[in-house]
């Protein structure tokens, strides 16, 4: 098996920020006991999801080299995904929620590579290859879901996040680290999942991320189609759950037509969802995210959104009246009795931009000490400034290489030598450089001299904001980690090589079938007596011999059955299995 993934055309256009998150598979990872409960979920997934899953689900998994007897390997995955458009890439667990609808912008599956652990093979809150892989992967084989799940990381990548969404997202990854690490005591994963819960109880303005957030977990995660009354799955977070996927389907859990309300509707990922939205068709999925789009701060601006970077403390971007697209950390706003921005501030490094491409000369080389501008009309004169032709800006004394003193309707002034102006395609100027400049509000020196050049951002208003730079290339945002905290993987104890070795010999039993049923007595007798307690192997034996009726396959059935009466908490897990046969 091949690790790693094969690189295509989309992943490598992926921006470095983005590809800073891929790691490679290592397949060689994944033990006989990760296969088989890859195999188990699998088989157990694809003969009850064929009756309740969306008809795309099955056909899925066959177009995207999803076996069901082995975890695939990304490139087999990447080799067929590239067919319908699309590509996968590793990562390690979770990744901050703006890369990850990023990724989908750029119509690459981000894939967790790691597997769950037996004891979580129904339900993990961990990303992992069985949710990516056997969830996401098939479902984009539907054209229109395909489009919608793209769109969404459009759209998604553009949300505005907040410091406690940070908070909430390191919380999260942590637990699932903790939960998915074996020999984690119970103490250590009870105070992870208190902090989560203590975090969601927290009272906080919901940001635009947690909102979107939601409508990916409605959907995309946990998403019903069809009727309210015989709906249909395709979210992931259902496709890849054998305990979920039969309990969404009961009438305790309440079916509610999908709507935007569902931005609103927030969940808890230690428990089952009391409640699931249904959408008509995957075409509605897209105009319901248009109509969320139309409230963010990406399609209204404005002072809501400038405060909604100022409160996010990351990178993000306004974009003005002109076009001009100011990319940094917003520290500031100034505003008028109308709430309208007449002046803004940023930190640290800033970057102007023209339609997503930095302007020639005014990446952070030269404001990499924060910038800062009035903005809005002048006093006593109905044109802007950004609407004034040569004519009009000689007018009002608008001189290149010339003295300039002049006041906005904000009682905002700017006095200092006009040096020169930039314009945008329509022929408006976007920016105009002072120098020996002094800008005041209300006995406040808000630039002086000693600053160096002031460049005036041109415009009546923001249009836009959003997070995030509006040219990528402008920072360097590789160093960015996405957290302190990596997928713990501990070395396997004595006894636990013994027991893989075990699933490795049924494993190899099965595909080749080059031994006599002695050997497999063999094998049980030892599961038997050294490891009475798993209850997954013993399944896959008796998968072998359950036809023979033979002393082996009376043995292995009794063993099941003794069990299900020891271990009530997997009785299900075994009747599942059983039932396969």
């Amino acid at each position: 098996m091949t690790t790693g993934f094969e690189t295509n055309e989309l992943i490598d256009r992926l921006p470095p920020h983005l590809k800073q998150y891929i790691k490679p598979q290592n397949y060689e990872q994944y033990t006989p006991i990760n296969q088989a409960v890859w195999r188990f979920v699998m088989r157990k997934n694809v003969d009850y999801l064929s009756k309740v899953a969306h008809e795309s689900y099955v056909e899925g998994l066959q177009k995207t080299g999803i076996s069901i007897d082995e975890i695939p390997s990304m490139y087999g995955m990447n080799r067929i995904l590239k067919e319908i458009g699309w590509a996968a890439v590793a990562v390690d667990g979770f990744i901050p929620p703006n890369a990850f609808m990023e990724f989908q912008a750029y119509k690459i599956l981000v894939i967790a590579s790691d597997i769950r652990q037996l004891e979580n093979i129904e339900y993990t809150p961990a990303p992992d290859i069985i949710h990516e892989g056997a969830g996401h992967a098939p479902i984009i084989a539907s054209p229109d879901y395909a489009e919608y799940l793209r769109r969404f990381g459009e759209i998604g990548a553009k949300a505005i996040s907040s410091a406690h969404d940070t908070e909430m997202y390191e919380a999260v990854r942590m637990l699932s680290i903790l939960k998915e690490a074996e020999g984690t005591s119970k103490e250590k994963i009870d105070a992870a999942e208190a902090k989560v819960l203590e975090l969601q109880e927290k009272e906080v303005e919901e940001s635009e991320i947690s909102l979107i957030r939601n409508l990916h977990w409605w959907t995309v995660e946990y998403g019903l189609v069809g009727t309210v009354e015989n709906p249909k799955i395709y979210g992931a977070g259902l496709l890849s759950s054998i305990g979920e996927s039969e309990w969404c389907m009961k009438e305790e859990v309440k079916k509610l037509p999908y709507s935007m309300d569902a931005a609103y509707q927030d969940f808890d990922i230690t428990k089952p969802q009391p409640q699931l939205f249904v959408t008509p068709d995957f075409a509605y999925l897209q105009e319901v995210l248009e109509e969320f789009a139309n409230t963010m701060a990406v399609r209204k601006g404005g002072w809501r959104g400038l405060k909604k970077l100022i409160g996010s403390k990351q990178i993000g971007t306004i974009e003005l009246s002109t076009g001009l697209q100011i990319s940094g950390i917003f520290t500031r706003m100034i505003q008028n009795d109308d709430n309208e921005v007449v002046y803004f501030e940023t930190e640290g490094e800033t970057a102007l931009a023209y339609r997503e491409k930095e302007m020639i000369g005014h990446g952070v080389s030269r404001h990499n000490n924060g910038f800062r501008s009035p903005l809005g009309k002048l006093k006593g004169i109905n044109l802007s400034i950004e609407n004034m032709g040569p004519r009009d800006l000689q007018a009002y004394n608008f001189y290149d290489g010339k003295p300039i003193s002049f006041e906005f309707e904000s009682g905002i002034t700017v006095e200092g030598m006009n040096v020169t102006g930039m314009r945008n395609l329509n022929g408006k100027l976007m920016l105009i450089q002072f120098t020996d400049c002094w800008v005041k509000y209300k006995g406040e020196v808000l630039f002086l001299p000693e600053m160096g050049d002031f460049d005036m951002a041109v415009g009546k208003e923001i249009v836009s904001a959003f997070a995030g730079p509006a040219d990528y290339r402008s920072f360097d945002l590789v160093t960015h980690k996405a957290s302190d905290t990596e997928t713990i993987r501990g070395a396997l104890s004595k006894e636990e090589k013994n027991l893989n070795r075990l699933y490795q010999h049924v494993r190899d039993y099965r595909e080749n079938k080059n031994e006599n049923e002695d050997f497999l007595s063999g094998v049980f007798h030892i599961l038997k007596t050294h490891y009475h307690d798993d209850w997954l192997l013993p399944l896959e034996i008796y998968e072998l011999v359950s036809t023979t009726n033979s002393d082996l396959s009376q043995k292995v059935f009794q063993h099941l059955n003794d069990l299900q009466t020891r271990k009530p908490k997997i009785a299900h897990l075994i009747n599942s299995g059983l039932s396969l046969l």
